[in-house]
């Protein structure tokens, strides 16, 4: 069995191997660079995240279709285009099971947020409350606030209906951690309250080194794998988030050999 110790020590030495600019591609999160401006950023950031789910040339696709019809300035676009251009625009959109009528509605919903409190991350900063353990709190009315009175959209599903909101986990990940991946574009949240964001990658490596029991890939086990994490880096659970989806993703990764690696039955101690 490994301890908890050896277990950091790896995903240290995986971090320093991965966690690098150059390794972005392929992954919406290139998209954020393409921006110098932090108050777009946050704006691509919200999108590029929302739409990331199925295969990733079909999410790069989308993204790339969405960010030339918004122009250099995302967030001047938004702003400055009713509801109505917006559709016109955007009509014949298609990613997967999201319709161009969702996208007009995030997009609506961001515009609305950012008028009324000038930033997304002033938008969020209203809902953290001092004795929050974790994000979901706030991101909770946050999501609700962006929804309005829309009740579904396939991009913003609800963190208090029990999804892990892998896609929402993301997001903050980047807006939050700063470092040779992560823009980290926000101040308002400490890294320590983020939770893993929880894909197929994250799940098996959990599984894998014990850190959950459960079988399904919910918010009860994106946080149970997040606490593992926090007993080995208490300030920033989500720092190997990056490194070890790395290597689900890129084909001269492997990550069961990783895994391997670290001792076949490897578990985090009680």
């Amino acid at each position: 069995m490994i301890n908890r110790t050896e277990l950091a020590r790896h995903l240290e030495g995986l971090y320093e191997t991965c966690n690098r600019r150059d390794l972005i591609h392929p992954d919406p999160l290139e998209h954020v660079y393409r921006y110098p401006d932090t108050r777009d950023r946050e704006i691509v950031g919200l999108i590029s995240a929302s739409v990331a789910y199925g295969r990733v040339k079909q999410i790069l696709d989308s993204l790339a279709t969405i960010f030339d019809i918004l122009g250099p300035s995302p967030r001047s676009y938004i702003l400055d285009t009713t509801e109505a251009q917006m559709h016109r625009n955007l009509k014949g959109f298609k990613h997967r099971w999201t319709t161009d009528s969702e996208l007009v509605s995030l997009l609506v919903g961001i515009k609305r947020m950012v008028e009324c409190h000038g930033s997304l991350e002033k938008g969020f900063a209203q809902y953290i409350q001092p004795d929050d353990t974790d994000v979901i709190p706030p991101l909770t009315l946050f999501v609700q606030e962006l929804l309005g009175d829309t009740s579904v959209n396939s991009l913003l599903p609800r963190p208090d209906k029990g999804s892990a909101c892998k896609r929402q986990q993301m997001f903050l990940r980047w807006m939050v951690r700063k470092d040779n991946v992560d823009p980290g574009c926000w101040s308002c949240l400490e890294p320590s309250k983020l939770i893993v964001p929880l894909d197929t990658h994250m799940f098996y490596v959990g599984r894998k080194l014990r850190m959950t029991k459960r079988k399904q890939a919910d918010m009860k086990t994106a946080r149970e794998i997040t606490g593992a994490f926090k007993r080995m880096v208490p300030h920033d659970p989500v720092r190997y988030d990056f490194a070890l989806t790395r290597l689900g993703i890129r084909a001269d990764m492997s990550m069961p050999d990783f895994v391997k690696s670290l001792q076949k039955g490897a578990r985090l101690p009680d």
